[in-house]
């Protein structure tokens, strides 16, 4: 179940992120373009999780 949460996060993440980072890119703010840069690692980071906690998970 908790595979599930981590890959809804990190997909919703990664979502905010591509979002902040065109916004940053219509306006011109860079540091707007930063802060969606780590945003969407942070939602690669949640997805690689949930993929971990489920091949872990069918292994048990």
């Amino acid at each position: 179940m908790g595979e599930f949460k981590d890959k809804a996060k990190g997909l919703g993440n990664e979502i905010a992120g591509n979002a902040k980072r065109a916004a940053a890119e219509v306006i011109g703010n860079p540091r707007l373009d930063a802060e969606g840069k780590a945003q969407e690692r942070k939602g690669q980071a949640q997805n690689l999780k949930g993929e971990v906690k489920g091949a872990v998970g069918d292994k048990v």
